[in-house]
């Protein structure tokens, strides 16, 4: 009997070969963060590495392809034709490998690397560290960048390397995929110094008189409040005696007597119960603030993203009691 005799693969030019298309997928990694990040110490920054090392990786890309991916000067960086080919391959090759890693691994497969995310300053603080403890604990190879921003709208998320972002208020940015978590209920509170042997204050009429502090990220010279049972609408308006743009000092301005303001129950509970602050005209109250995460449409989503989400969405409306 003849035996037909197969060749056997080289084990070391098949480790040559996966190494070899690890290293590229690594260099296209790095380009479409350079890319992405608008500069080559953006991006070192973004993959936990140096400039050198990035410039690098890019001059390696280049020698590899035989073509130019980038014009840089001091003061300015752009794609050439070839880089722009280049960047949409790349971008789709390296989600369809993201893709095809998640389909081995399957749906459960364990959440690695760096997760970026962007939140308001006071809700980030006071409500979402301990999901987000709850988050690290469950997966321990994930590290997070937790961000704290007021203005969370961040029109550009590829060039910060932003992976989500939870904005309170309305959406600025259509172009976002957007999964509303809650809505923030608020109310109309100063402290007892403020009425000054004034009565009660009732209507929303009876606020004109009162000195205001503004929140400018919602209100700022006039508010729209709503009766929570007939729904009827009325307008205040005022000259504020201090604006800002951030919940704690309205919230510290407020204890200290400087003015009514408009704020949200969660921040402000404790401190009508403990009766440094009361509830004004209480069966009036501004708009409840619709709460969304918000992330880019991509057609891949790595598991890091995936199951903070999950986390997040079964967390929000605990955290503000709604």
């Amino acid at each position: 009997m003849t035996k037909t005799l197969t060749s056997r693969p080289d084990n070391s030019a098949t480790a040559a070969l996966m190494a070899g298309a690890g290293d590229r997928i690594e260099l296209m990694q790095t380009f479409v963060r350079i890319v992405e990040a608008g500069n080559l110490s953006a991006a070192a920054a973004q993959l936990g590495t140096t400039q050198p090392t990035v410039s690098r990786r890019l001059q390696s890309l280049e020698q590899s392809l035989g073509v130019r991916l980038l014009n840089r000067s001091t003061h300015s960086m752009r794609l050439t034709a070839d880089g722009e080919r280049c960047y949409e391959h790349a971008r789709n090759l390296l989600a369809g490998w993201a893709a095809f890693e998640s389909d081995l691994r399957g749906t459960n497969d364990e959440p690695e690397g760096v997760l970026r995310v962007v939140a308001p300053h006071a809700f980030g603080q006071e409500r979402l560290v301990r999901p987000l403890a709850d988050y690290l604990r469950r997966y321990p190879r994930v590290s997070v960048e937790w961000l704290l921003h007021d203005d969370t709208s961040l029109q550009d998320f590829i060039s910060e390397g932003i992976d989500c972002a939870i904005q309170i208020g309305e959406l600025r940015d259509t172009n976002l995929v957007a999964i509303k978590l809650a809505e923030v209920p608020r109310i109309v509170v100063a402290a007892p110094s403020v009425l000054a042997g004034r009565p009660m204050p009732q209507q929303a009429i009876d606020l004109v008189g009162l000195p205001w502090l503004s929140l400018r990220t919602f209100y700022r010279s006039e508010v729209f409040l709503h009766h929570v049972q007939t729904g009827e609408i009325q307008r205040v308006a005022f000259t504020p005696r201090l604006s800002t743009d951030n919940l704690y000092a309205l919230r510290i301005a407020t204890l200290e007597g400087l003015g009514v303001a408009i704020g949200s129950t969660w921040i402000l509970a404790d401190d009508i119960a403990a009766g440094h602050l009361i509830q004004l005209a209480p069966q009036w109250q501004a708009a409840p603030l619709p709460v969304n995460l918000v992330y880019p449409y991509a057609r891949f989503y790595p598991a890091r993203l995936r199951r903070f989400i999950e986390v997040i969405r079964a967390s929000v409306a605990t955290a503000l009691h709604v």
